[in-house]
């Protein structure tokens, strides 16, 4: 184990190689310039070249773009910095930092929901197959998969405070001073942006129980007798999740990119909010520091997945 896992991050490291240089360049491939939007913010016009000249060498933008790329590299590897923002001169790091819990939290309450939805219901449509809990279980998943997130979140912002007057909270309530409060304020997002994966999910979960329950070892145990509930937990259940363990792991990245819509739907100051507005605002170091965040993330993920399946599978061993 000790082994694979050294091997996995070794693979890692040219991995995020490769993302860092793609999200450095493609970044600024993005239509507008930050020099423009700085003279405009200023009122200057933006055909004074000794004002545009001097914001270039001040923002470190007057040497050609990939000794940008080096400059930005080399900082990262020797002191872990990733820059600073153009326009409010804060390290990046230090606004990640601040934005981290809040992503993290409505990430991980997004995947509780999709799963607390997604398994009970798939199984049992695995075991009343065909019946009318069967039916509805199947149309309510492909309803999950059909709602477009940003769709309904709107819905739930619009109608509410329609007939209602209610309508989530502005400013973020931190978990310290108000956890219930927290709790009700990263809850409705959370079902949300969780809906689309507990769809995929609840199929893919009734289809591995049909196939598991067909097998000659699942007949053994109705055989002797077993009560049901044995059967499904103890000897259907885990085999059947192994599948499914993976298509999470393929949904987890769907699930932090949901993060960058929801985060602005529902007003939260989080990862996604803040890569929309270094967006609109140029903001290179930015936008690179936090995609390049989210592509670290993604990799360690898909590495936990991967070491899951010794759990669920005693044939699998790592070496």
């Amino acid at each position: 184990m000790t082994s694979y896992l050294v091997r996995r991050v070794l693979l890692i490291i040219p991995t995020i190689f490769l993302a860092s240089m793609l999200v450095f360049f493609v970044v600024r491939l993005i239509p507008g310039n930050i020099i423009d939007l700085m003279l405009a913010e200023h009122d200057v016009s933006a055909s004074v070249e000794m004002d545009r000249e001097m914001i270039k060498k001040a923002l470190g933008m007057d040497v050609p773009i990939h000794v940008q790329y080096g400059r930005w590299v080399s900082n990262i590897v020797v002191r872990g910095d990733l820059g600073k923002s153009l326009w409010s001169s804060r390290p990046v790091v230090e606004d990640i930092t601040a934005k981290i819990p809040i992503t993290f939290e409505l990430g991980v309450l997004a995947l509780m929901v999709a799963l607390i939805i997604a398994f009970p219901i798939g199984i049992y449509s695995a075991i009343r197959q065909d019946t009318w809990g069967d039916y509805i279980g199947r149309t309510f998943a492909i309803l999950c998969i059909a709602v477009p997130g940003f769709w309904l979140g709107t819905l739930i912002i619009v109608f509410p405070s329609i007939w209602w007057g209610w309508s989530p909270p502005i400013s973020l309530i931190r978990f310290p001073e108000d956890p219930m409060g927290n709790l009700a304020q990263f809850i409705v997002p959370a079902v949300v942006l969780g809906m689309a994966l507990s769809g995929v999910t609840m199929r893919m979960t009734r289809t591995m129980m049909l196939e598991v329950l067909r097998q000659d070892y699942i007949r053994t145990a109705w055989a002797k007798g077993l009560k049901e509930r044995v059967v499904v937990i103890r000897h259907a259940l885990k085999n059947a999740l192994i599948p499914v363990v993976t298509l999470i792991g393929l949904q987890l990245p769907v699930l932090v990119g949901g993060t960058v819509i929801i985060e602005q739907i529902f007003s939260l100051p989080g990862m996604g909010r803040l890569i929309v507005e270094a967006t609109f605002d140029r903001d290179y170091p930015m936008i690179t520091g936090v995609m390049l965040f989210f592509a670290i993330a993604v990799m360690l993920i898909n590495l936990f997945i991967d070491l899951t399946y010794a759990y669920f599978d005693p044939r699998v061993h790592y070496r």
